[in-house]
């Protein structure tokens, strides 16, 4: 019971203390000067670039919860879009507090106000979570693409091309043999992740076979072409971040995209990577960090007032209920 609390608070503080850390060890880099400097940009910001781009982020949370209707209509559920709309928003305000929680509370939603079994909900979470990853994988390809040589000459001096291979051979058949375990071991939790691969397969055949499958790839991209497009106009924002090229949008953007799963939406780790790639394309750092917490600061904002707004007429919406 104890080592199952541990484990719950671990989840929570782990995350939060890394942010903690980061920001510690990110502005002790800089001197008063320099955080007067930050601090001066956040002044002279044009916010109403900040606006649009928390208007173009909840576009893709409107299309994010229609997006799921489609998947839920060949089981024979016709949930409400409002409700719908309102699990999707509290899956972002809960991932603030528990990462990846919110994916387990966006579930819990609909199988209270519309009769959706928890397992069969979360399965459609699961699918259409593969597909944002795939579009993501495609992203960082587009990125390396555009920025080969930057991003080379950038991981060449973290890491020798030679040392790189032999860590992803070393992955590779780490990951080889986890597999060829899990698949072959009849404990209780190589079940567990045996049940979670086989559900991951199932989500990803239940796209291709999706009735509206092409509905539904048009609102994936239209989801992440909403997601770059709020970061792309963020780039006014300041103008020394106005001028800088596509290729270096796309690549901070999967960057700053990529932190969330390593704190809490974010916390702490969005500035500071954002900051460093940012640097990589001639930004300085006082202006990357400060971009990347304006970017971060209003879109947790918007998550937090729509998320609290959602958690608040949820019960109102379905009174009968």
């Amino acid at each position: 019971m104890q080592s199952s609390k541990l484990v719950k608070i671990s989840k929570v503080a782990l995350p939060l203390l890394l942010g903690v850390f980061l920001i510690l060890y990110s502005y002790n880099k800089f001197t008063p000067e320099q955080i007067a400097m930050i601090r001066s940009h956040f002044e002279y910001a044009r916010y109403e670039y900040i606006a649009l781009s928390i208007f173009l982020a909840f576009l893709s949370h409107l299309s994010r919860a229609w997006r799921w209707l489609y998947q839920l209509a060949p089981m024979g559920y016709r949930p409400k879009f409002a409700n719908s709309l309102m699990a999707v928003l509290i899956t972002y305000l809960v991932n603030l507090v528990v990462p990846r929680g919110g994916e387990i509370s966006r579930a819990l939603v609909l199988d209270k106000y519309e009769g959706i079994p928890f397992e069969k909900g979360f399965g459609t979470i699961i699918a259409e979570r593969i597909a944002d990853l795939m579009i993501l994988i495609i992203l960082i390809f587009t990125a390396f693409f555009l920025q080969f040589d930057t991003l080379y000459g950038f991981l060449s001096d973290k890491i020798s091309p030679s040392k790189a291979i032999w860590i992803l051979l070393f992955l590779a058949c780490v990951g080889l043999g986890f597999l060829y375990w899990v698949f072959r071991t009849s404990s209780r939790l190589g079940n567990k992740i045996k049940d979670f691969i086989l559900g991951v397969k199932e989500g990803v055949i239940s796209i291709v076979h999706m009735k509206n499958k092409w509905a539904f790839i048009g609102h994936t991209f239209f989801i992440w072409g909403m997601y770059i497009s709020m970061f792309y106009v963020c780039i006014y924002v300041l103008p020394e971040t106005s001028q800088i090229s596509l290729g270096a949008v796309i690549t901070a953007f999967v960057v700053g995209s990529m932190t969330v799963a390593f704190t809490n939406g974010g916390f702490g780790t969005y500035p500071f990577l954002v900051a460093e790639i940012l640097l990589l394309f001639q930004v300085p750092e006082t202006v990357g960090v400060a971009f990347g917490w304006i970017v971060w600061t209003s879109q947790t904002i918007l998550i937090i007032v729509s998320g609290s707004l959602a958690f608040l007429f949820l019960p109102i919406l379905n009174r009968q209920k």
